[in-house]
């Protein structure tokens, strides 16, 4: 049996670590996106069972992730709960489009910059957002709102004592988060999340704190297929919107994840394709069964390569840990606080925020780094999906830019013809320039226009040019020469 599995121990202690790992986040995501707690664990299962079992990256771990936690509510507020199965599913059979035409690999084409900005604004969305969830508050819908209502939050909580104490739990888990990495080595092979939420309970039950816990439907009770008006739904233009927001958005965090955690272990490499089929398989299923959308998750990834984990067993065998945890307790979830869930989202949200990337960014390459800033506002102050296509507008008229790098230089011995050299790419980006300098020219004077330095010279910029040196000529003035070879 062994023989046959060589790294069956190593797997199982990993899938154990996985497991524990994954419980309060699958149920806090779920909690926080606005759906019943069960419908993460749900995910969970199908990230485990399913896109684990399947080929691409052979150590990381799919489930519900933070990532997608506002654009998910955002849809639920708009669409209904009914209709998240049918986006999901339509979100899942896209990736299993892309995924097949070969498209998974060009994700590895976006600005990072784009990318980072997005996790930065939806980091600081999450954080406003379970700031009012903490407090036993209801948070305002759009994310500007969310960071503009919050000293009025605090201001609220202050006034009440449950208020307080609720507030008080969402603190005390995030601190127990943050200081669980000083504890000892044996101490911390209990992940922190699910230490926190633990002694937020117990602490919770043991003073009989009023504060609001889990609301438990069962298992059974919360999968819900999409039935014929959620698939209505699809006549609409605006849910499309959010359709492909998911497929994106969903795709790029998974293999983003997939090439941090290649940087973890020496094992295979991941297959973008093939991991972009598994997503989307498991998408696909998600939306079946009225659950929560997946992606890779690099929180659970790298625990399960820092656990020892060897092959995809482990990823399969947490999988199945969660469902057994679904079907024999799922009363347990009832007795959970949701300022505890509340806190660990906080924390997650805060790991989102590249603080580093844009320190360096801001010393390096200016330009990417308010790409970064103004990706994540938009984000805050629009919406996910919107400020995403900002950012990569932003991105390619920026590469637009630095693709059509121009020199110009003008030679004037006093006697002969000036002579002007264009070197690198003329594009009409450059155009208003290389005009503005060629009319500052004497127009008295013969001119040699050498365009033999150019790698490129796109229509807009030969046409322009041409018209310039047909009117010098018939200016009554000396032609101007131009030189191309």
């Amino acid at each position: 049996m062994l023989s046959k599995f060589p790294y069956l121990r190593q797997d199982f202690l990993a899938s154990i670590v996985v497991f524990l790992v994954a419980v309060p986040l699958c149920v806090g995501v779920a909690v926080a996106s606005g759906v019943p707690a069960e419908l993460g664990l749900v995910t969970g299962i199908v990230g485990g069972l399913v896109t684990g079992l399947m080929p691409g990256s052979s150590l990381q771990v799919s489930g519900p992730a933070a990532g997608l936690t506002v654009l998910v509510f955002e849809a639920v507020s708009e669409f209904g709960v009914a209709a998240l199965g049918v986006i999901v599913l339509m979100a899942g059979l896209l990736q299993l489009a892309m995924g097949f035409f070969g498209i998974g690999r060009w994700f590895r084409a976006i600005s990072v910059s784009v990318v980072e900005g997005m996790l930065c604004g939806i980091g600081l969305v999450i954080i406003a957002g379970q700031v009012y969830a903490a407090a036993g508050l209801k948070a305002p819908e759009s994310g500007i709102g969310k960071i503009a209502g919050l000293p009025g939050a605090f201001a609220d909580a202050l006034g009440s004592t449950a208020a307080l104490t609720s507030l008080a739990i969402g603190a005390g888990t995030v601190a127990v988060i943050v200081l669980w990495k000083k504890m000892p080595k044996a101490v911390q092979s209990v992940p922190g999340a699910l230490a926190a939420v633990v002694l937020a309970t117990v602490v919770a039950l043991a003073f009989n704190l009023p504060v609001a816990t889990v609301q438990v439907e069962g298992l059974l009770g919360v999968i819900q297929p999409p039935g014929s008006e959620a698939f209505g739904e699809l006549a609409g233009p605006a849910i499309w919107g959010t359709i492909v927001a998911f497929a994106l958005i969903a795709s790029a965090e998974s293999l983003f994840s997939a090439a941090a955690v290649d940087r973890l272990h020496d094992g295979p490499r991941t297959h973008y394709n093939k991991e972009m089929i598994a997503q989307g398989a498991g998408n696909t299923l998600c939306g079946l069964l009225g659950a929560l959308p997946m992606t890779a998750v690099i929180v659970r990834s790298s625990a399960n390569v820092n656990a020892g984990a060897k092959t995809k067993a482990s990823r399969v065998l947490h999988g199945v840990w969660l469902l057994l945890f679904a079907a024999a307790l799922p009363s347990a979830l009832a007795l959970i606080p949701i300022p505890a869930l509340a806190g660990i989202l906080v924390h997650a949200g805060w790991k989102l925020i590249p603080f580093r990337q844009i320190t360096g960014l801001w010393r390096s390459h200016k330009g990417e780094a308010l790409i970064l800033v103004i990706t994540a506002v938009a984000i805050v102050t629009v919406n996910m999906f919107e400020g995403v296509l900002i950012g990569l507008a932003l991105a390619v008229v920026k590469t637009a830019w630095e693709a059509s790098h121009l020199k110009m230089e003008v030679i004037d011995k006093g006697a002969g013809p000036i002579q002007v050299y264009l070197s690198g790419n003329a594009t009409f980006l450059r155009l208003p320039k290389i005009l503005d300098s060629l009319e500052a020219l004497p127009q008295d004077r013969p001119i040699e226009l050498n365009l033999s330095g150019l790698h490129h010279l796109d229509h807009a910029c030969r046409t322009a040019l041409e018209g310039w040196a047909e009117r010098h000529s018939t200016s009554g003035t000396d032609p101007v020469k131009l030189t191309s070879t």
